[in-house]
């Protein structure tokens, strides 16, 4: 029902007084990497709800790079408008953002602008915390227990340099705010993984070592990295409110940079910039 009555909302509000259509804005496409999870796309489907709750008259569509319908060329061969902003639901740059997601748009008929990564950015600190309260983080604890105590953000994975150095300043965020040692790990592809990373901890002294998921969404890769935890482990950071923000916030800064915009094949050279995601809002 909210989906109806976003689109219906949608519709409305393309019609001024006088019954004549007025241009509606840049079509917002959330680009989800895909998963055999079916808990991933229910999540990302609820994620896209809670956006279009908090810009109503926003057109939201989603679209994959890989294994889930509806893949990411279909989506946008379907828009309406032909301009578009595409905002991947990914944590950190790397090949997908760099290259996949630009040429799948640069391959469309659609006027698009690609934004950066959701990382790093204190809304995701923001839904790391309260994750990790939620599965029994303690908000107070005595120096001692403070000494004990560690986490490890377990994150997916990318031969990307760069991908690490998002992750790396996350966590560095992230130990800010929780006053505790935070060392980035990996499902797969870099180094350390989840299990060294603990491993590392224990061996430091620490013997209560937290696994923060740094997940859009529940996934294989989320499960092995919870299970590998010796004490609690966070929910991936799905449907936190935080997310949604965060991806509008993402929308309105690709639409402030006009670089960052590819051209539909066929109507010139293809020209697609990223800008640095910012870390204030």
């Amino acid at each position: 029902m909210n989906r109806i009555s976003s689109q219906l909302a949608s519709q409305l509000s393309l019609v001024s007084l006088n019954g004549r259509r007025r241009p509606g804005p840049p079509a917002l496409v959330v680009v989800a990497h895909g998963s055999r999870d079916p808990r991933a796309l229910s999540t990302v489907r609820t994620l896209l709800d809670r956006i279009r709750e908090q810009r109503p008259g926003l057109p939201v569509h989603l679209g994959h790079i890989e294994l889930n319908a509806p893949l990411l060329p279909d989506t946008l061969a379907t828009l309406a408008t032909r301009e578009a902003v595409l905002v991947p639901l990914l944590l950190s740059r790397g090949y997908h953002i760099k290259r996949d997601i630009p040429e799948m748009a640069a391959e469309s008929q659609v006027r698009a602008r690609v934004s950066g990564a959701l990382g790093p950015h204190p809304l995701l600190v923001d839904a790391l915390y309260d994750r990790l309260v939620e599965a029994g983080w303690r908000t107070r604890m005595g120096e001692a227990t403070r000494r004990r105590s560690a986490v490890v953000l377990a994150a997916a994975g990318s031969r990307d340099p760069e991908s690490k150095v998002d992750t790396n300043r996350t966590a560095q965020l992230l130990a800010e705010r929780l006053g505790v040692p935070v060392v980035p790990a990996y499902a797969t592809t870099a180094a350390p993984t989840v299990p060294d990373a603990i491993c590392a901890l224990t061996a430091r002294g620490h013997d209560r070592v937290a696994v923060a998921s740094y997940f859009t969404a529940p996934g294989r890769f989320a499960t092995e990295c919870a299970e590998a935890a010796p004490w609690i482990a966070s929910a991936p950071l799905g449907t936190h409110p935080a997310m949604a923000r965060l991806v509008l916030h993402r929308y309105d800064q690709s639409l402030a940079t006009p670089a960052a915009t590819a051209t539909p094949r066929g109507a010139g050279n293809c020209a697609i910039s990223h800008t640095r995601p910012a870390l204030a809002i």
